[in-house]
């Protein structure tokens, strides 16, 4: 079994309505996102997934919240933009293009500061 990641980042502001604290008021970070498939064998050339293919899947995603206000984005409207949410958003969105006989979605890493990380596995 191999687990096979790619690591990015995006930049983005957001405010977390209702919270009690600094958070509640619009700032910016830039998350760093680690995206790890695992594969159950390699295909022909001795790949779980071809990298070339992780990373574009991957920025395909991220591209739709880099440099927006989160608080604005469809996705989180009913929800707050907190790292848990924005590590789901990926997750769901890329769940259906990272599924195959061979290798499936393992987990999304969302870090907001470098202290400050979390990883999604989904919901089984």
């Amino acid at each position: 079994m191999y687990d096979i990641f790619v690591t990015t980042h995006f930049a983005g502001a957001h405010h977390l309505r209702n919270y009690p604290g600094d958070c509640e008021h619009p700032h910016g970070h830039n998350w760093k996102v680690v995206v790890t498939v695992r594969a159950t064998g390699l295909d022909q050339l001795g790949m779980g997934i071809d990298f070339k293919l992780l990373k574009k899947y991957v920025n395909e995603v991220v591209d739709t919240v880099d440099h927006r206000d989160l608080n604005e984005h469809p996705a989180f409207q009913a929800v707050n933009p907190s790292s848990e949410h924005i590590a789901k958003y990926i997750y769901d969105n890329l769940l259906p293009k990272l599924a195959s006989d061979r290798y499936r979605l393992y987990s999304v890493g969302v870090s907001e500061t470098e202290t400050s990380s979390l990883i999604y596995y989904g919901e089984d």
